[in-house]
């Protein structure tokens, strides 16, 4: 479902503070009851909003708990630790602490699944979720290369597709290791990936 411009939308203007009670009660409605109970209902009970403001927001439960989640992975920050792989490790261990929340985790997990028969929701996990967080590996790129640990790329478009191929399979190693084989991605963890990540798996052990 395609966001309308705000010159398309009618009645009164959308409230930032109702938007940001809607998502917190949503995250919390997730930690106390999971995904499968939630309904709009107690949402908007939570949030002190009439049930129709919901609607009038997101087409349905999926569209809001998508949004609920990618608040969480705003808090994500690059950190500036003096080397790209300190960096990636740090990145990849905040990334793994919000994947163990329950609100992330039973959030994250239910619209990934709904999304296999969704196009639409699939639209909006990538554009709420991973498009947003790709500035990640933007940043970190960039960063490494002012460094001189990376070197420039001449093609923008070879660029962009490294770019995504970096976020998928750093997204895809820690959401595996923590949600699908449910084991804990601690520093010992994620020093292995980020040296193979870096390095390859033809480099020599440290």
């Amino acid at each position: 479902m395609q966001s309308r411009t705000p010159a398309a939308r009618t009645g009164r203007p959308r409230s930032a503070a109702a938007d940001a009670a809607i998502l917190a009660a949503t995250r919390a409605a997730l930690v106390e009851l999971g995904w499968s109970k939630l309904t709009l209902g107690d949402v908007a009970t939570r949030a002190g909003v009439a049930k129709t403001t919901l609607y009038r927001r997101w087409a349905g439960k999926n569209e809001l708990v998508v949004d609920a989640v990618a608040e969480l992975f705003d808090e994500l920050e690059l950190p500036d630790r003096g080397s790209l792989a300190a960096d990636v490790e740090g990145v990849v261990l905040q990334f793994a602490a919000i994947l163990a929340r329950p609100e992330a985790k039973s959030g994250l997990m239910a619209v990934v699944a709904e999304s296999t028969r969704d196009a639409a929701l699939r639209a909006r996990i990538r554009g709420s979720i991973v498009e947003r967080q790709m500035r990640l590996v933007l940043e970190g790129r960039a960063r490494a290369q002012r460094r001189g640990e990376l070197a420039l790329e001449g093609d923008p478009a070879e660029a962009a597709r490294t770019g995504e191929l970096i976020f998928d399979m750093v997204a895809g190693a820690v959401v595996h290791r923590t949600l699908v084989s449910g084991n804990q991605a601690d520093e010992e963890w994620v020093r292995g990936f980020t040296r193979v990540l870096l390095l390859g798996l033809t480099a020599p052990s440290a």
